[in-house]
């Protein structure tokens, strides 16, 4: 058990915290979710100790050991791989350090020996002895072959560094688990292992992530940093959400009678105990959900734009037809129909290849060989990855910028745009290149929605976005009516949304398939 006490932290006159009391216990996994700069991190360096608070304290269970996700990849350069995950438990090490110490000393006294005996008793009691098994197994599990672990860090691929460091936390089985972005620079395959790992973990785990899906699928509870304070709700983070939206809905509605507030939110609660996540964390959390009051449910003071994708042309029955498409070092022949009604998730093992594709596709760029030819009906709108021709060099104000993709013109219709991505009173007037990156993607938002096209393309959509504004993405791509090609790191929005799957594995294999993501990782990866 771990709890945080009265903690208060005050950075240049700005409050992140004041008096904040919290408990987290055995056999359940927080997820910490916030704004930008709210102060998620902040907060896992004052459980960890790396950070004091201005006040309170943090008080762990005598005995129990805590492991945290290690950010700084370099800083295990001149040690292999086996031996960074190992250290990962530091007494075990140091004991074993102790050890091999003593019996390599010439004059091996008998107060050596009853040190040896005690430390090779504390060893055995630690897991000592299936220490390097249970690491090895660990690297595996993660796709780290067993001839790289003897490979120093310091020669070994970034990506592989990640995971190195991710079995370094696991590892040993810590009684406090804290984990911040662990999904970060992980594929899919790595991410779901990872899932089942933390389902199966009977002990206390605390994770930052803005993988609504990881937190969706692993957490117990949410806690929500937000104008000062860290409240704890139980459930996941879908939960969470429709939990808050539901009551703002209903405090906006004052004409409904109390009784029916009451019903809808007793239906609300049991429908989501009834689908609490299938894993050994199932019953408990169906129970504790079981037990909630409507008063345990509380409105959230988060805000998030409004994200809401339509179109003006009708579409005809000629959308998009890609027939020997050839771009060297991407894909060769590639060739796909596109019908009403679909909305396509594109994969590739290097991004760059479907950037290229989608480039292809919006004219940005010629392919070797090979035609594309959309229908007269098709109107085509491109959110790139890469936004930085929209902004760099440019001073017009939030306001002038957006009024070039307007029909009409008029500054207070322009303005209502703005707001719907968040963008209120003076901020409307500052220049557009000096945006945060999430500001220019809300931007970028307003845009497409202006356009009205019919066909929208969307690359890595998500990059610079903070959790509100992801899930009001993904319920704009879910509710669009019209076609959708686009690719995304974001499982959430690839499981809800993608009815079909192009995966272009290498330059000559690609598979295309009519499903959803579900079942297309259960049959092909």
């Amino acid at each position: 058990m771990i709890q945080a006490t009265n903690i208060s932290l005050a950075f240049g006159g700005r409050t992140l915290y004041k008096d904040v009391n919290l408990k987290f216990t055995k056999g359940n996994c927080y997820g910490i979710i916030g704004a930008n700069g709210a102060g998620k991190s902040t907060f896992l360096k004052i459980l960890t100790g790396e950070l004091e608070p201005n006040t309170g304290e943090i008080f762990v269970s005598p005995g129990e050991r805590m492991s945290v996700l290690q950010q700084n990849q370099n800083a295990y350069d001149n040690e292999t791989i086996l031996d960074t995950v190992l250290l990962g438990h530091k007494r075990l090490m140091e004991i074993q350090k102790e050890k091999d110490a003593l019996y390599a000393k010439p004059d091996f006294s008998e107060e050596d020996g009853i040190r040896a005996g005690d430390l090779e008793t504390e060893f055995a009691e630690l897991g000592g002895w299936e220490a390097e098994g249970q690491a090895k197994t660990l690297l595996q599990n993660l796709g780290i072959k067993e001839s790289e672990h003897y490979n120093l860090m310091g020669e070994t691929d970034p990506k592989i560094k990640v995971k190195v460091l991710l079995a370094q936390a696991l590892f040993g089985n810590p009684d406090i688990l804290i984990l911040d972005e662990p999904t970060n620079n992980l594929d899919f395959k790595t991410v779901v292992w990872l899932e089942n790992f933390l389902l199966d973990f009977e002990n206390t785990v605390i994770i930052v992530s803005h993988n609504r899906h990881f937190l969706n699928k692993v957490c117990t509870h949410i806690c929500d940093v937000d104008f000062g304070q860290i409240n704890m709700f139980i459930g996941n983070y879908d939960f969470w959400y429709q939990s808050s939206q539901l009551i703002a809905r209903q405090l906006r509605d004052q004409n409904k009678k109390a009784e029916q507030r009451a019903k809808e939110l007793k239906e609300f609660i049991a429908r989501f105990a009834a689908n609490a996540s299938k894993s050994k964390q199932a019953t408990s959390r169906k129970r504790e959900l079981e037990k909630l009051t409507i008063e345990d449910i509380k409105p959230s003071s988060r805000k998030y734009p409004f994200v809401d994708f339509k179109f003006e042309q009708e579409i005809g029955k000629e959308i998009l037809k890609v027939e020997g498409l050839t771009k060297k070092g991407c894909f060769n022949n590639l060739s796909f129909n596109v019908e009403k009604d679909q909305k396509i998730a594109f994969f590739a093992q290097n991004s760059q290849i479907i950037t290229t594709l989608f480039n292809i596709l919006t004219g940005k760029e010629q392919a070797d060989s090979g035609t594309v030819r959309f229908g007269k009906t098709i109107s085509v709108s491109y959110l790139p990855q890469d936004n930085r021709e929209f902004f760099e060099g440019c001073s017009l104000s939030l306001v002038d910028w957006l009024r070039q993709y307007s029909k009409d013109q008029n500054e207070t219709f322009i303005r209502s745009w703005l707001g719907r991505m968040l963008f209120t009173g003076e901020e409307n007037m500052k220049p557009v290149n000096v945006l945060s990156g999430g500001e220019k993607v809300r931007c970028m938002f307003a845009k497409t929605m202006l356009e009205g096209a019919n066909l929208i393309i969307m690359d890595e959509p998500t990059n610079h976005l903070d959790l509100e504004s992801i899930t009001s993405l993904n319920n704009g791509m879910k509710n669009f009516k019209g076609i959708l090609l686009f690719a995304s790191h974001d499982q959430e929005i690839i499981e809800t949304v993608a009815n079909r799957i192009i995966d272009i594995r290498d330059e000559n294999h690609i598979l295309d398939r009519a499903m959803t993501y579900e079942e297309f990782s259960e049959k092909f990866n």
